[in-house]
Order: C-alpha cells, then sequence, then structure tokens
C-alpha cells in the first residue's frame, strides 16, 4: 500500500475503535532503569523535551538514544537527539548512543549489544519508550520480540493540534496511524514484534 493509497483510505468505525484502544497508547509511568528514545526526524523538539521532563522528574537514571544518518542529513538522528538532550538538562555521560539503525527493529538490535556493554543487560527492569504517537505499541512490541525480560513502559508525543482520539478526521495523522498500523500483524507475522501484554 502506497503513501497516497493510506491517505484516502478511511478506517471503519470499529478499525476506529480498535486502533484507539490497542495501538495509540501510553502505560502509567513509574521510574524504570532505562529511557529507550527512538530516533526520528518528526517533532524531535518534543520528544527532546519530554525526555528532558522525565529526566528532571526522575524517571530515568540513564537513556539511550538509537537512530542512523537519514537522506539529507550529515548527521545521525542519534547525535542530533543527544545533543538537544544534553542541551535541555540530561548529563551527556548518562546518554548512550547507537548510529546505524534505520528503522525500529534495528533500533532495538543495535542497541542491545550497547546497553548490554554499558549497564549489563541483566541490571535493567524496566524501560520507558519513548517516540512517536502513531507508531504506539509498535516500539515495545519490538522490544518484546528481542528483550522479552524487561518491563516496557510507553510514551509517545505528537505535535498534532487533532486530539489522539480523533487522530482519523486530520489527513496526515491518519496517514501516519494507518501506515504503522497496516505493519502490525504483517511484522508479526515475520517475526518482527511480538504481542507485548500492558504492565
Amino acid at each position: 500500500m502506497t503513501i497516497t493509497d493510506h491517505a484516502r483510505r478511511l478506517p471503519t468505525a470499529d478499525e476506529i475503535a480498535e486502533i484507539n484502544r490497542t495501538h495509540l497508547i501510553d502505560t502509567p509511568l513509574v521510574p524504570a532503569d532505562l529511557l529507550f528514545l527512538f530516533g526520528t526526524r518528526e517533532d524531535v523538539t518534543l520528544r527532546v523535551e519530554t525526555a528532558a521532563r522525565l529526566w528532571r522528574e526522575g524517571y530515568f537514571p540513564w537513556s539511550i538514544v538509537s537512530g542512523g544518518v537519514t537522506s539529507g542529513s550529515e548527521q545521525s538522528e542519534c547525535m542530533i537527539i543527544k545533543a538537544a538532550m544534553v542541551a535541555a538538562g540530561i548529563p551527556a555521560d548518562r546518554i548512550l548512543e547507537e548510529h546505524r539503525a534505520m528503522n525500529t527493529g534495528e533500533n532495538v538490535i543495535y542497541s542491545l549489544p550497547i546497553i548490554d556493554a554499558a549497564l549489563g543487560l541483566h541490571n535493567i527492569r524496566s524501560v520507558i519508550c519513548l517516540g512517536n504517537t502513531w507508531t504506539g505499541r509498535r516500539y515495545p512490541m519490538t522490544l518484546q520480540q528481542h528483550w522479552p525480560e524487561v518491563t516496557k513502559l510507553l510514551l509517545t508525543v505528537d505535535s498534532f493540534a487533532t486530539p489522539r482520539a480523533l487522530w482519523h478526521t486530520d489527513a496526515e495523522f491518519r496517514r501516519r496511524v494507518l501506515h504503522e498500523w497496516d505493519k502490525i500483524e504483517p511484522y508479526k507475522a515475520r517475526g518482527f514484534i511480538a504481542e507485548w501484554p500492558e504492565p
């Protein structure tokens, strides 16, 4: 399905309800051992501000930023986001770096050895996933496939003026949500992600 197809597709009322119930979710937040910040080119400032607020409020002692070099940039997403996090007050030595990932699966696969070398995977019991609203539960589902032992929490952000529950009324918000939602079942079938029970 192309970008144009997702932009034109109108979900049914049942599909909207299912997406709102299962996909566009945040979990209750409690302090965790690690913040996993998934790379992005969208809403970087908002994501960094959210991470800085969580840091100030004591929600994590360590974080990892994962994201490679994307088209049109000479710097990796990780470099750009980490610099902004440091400028927002998060100590640089508390931010682990992963500079190769080009998708959510690689975010996790490439980050795990870095986390293990720096902190020991066995020392991490809980992880807050921070990413785009429209990608939703695919972040913790990816972690669940590769790192099932940890408790996964989810916090998503976006800069749409449209309320999250009304995503289907905004053409661009709808396109992004449906593009990600349509990946869930094929990705599960291919072993990229696994069912993630809410904590």
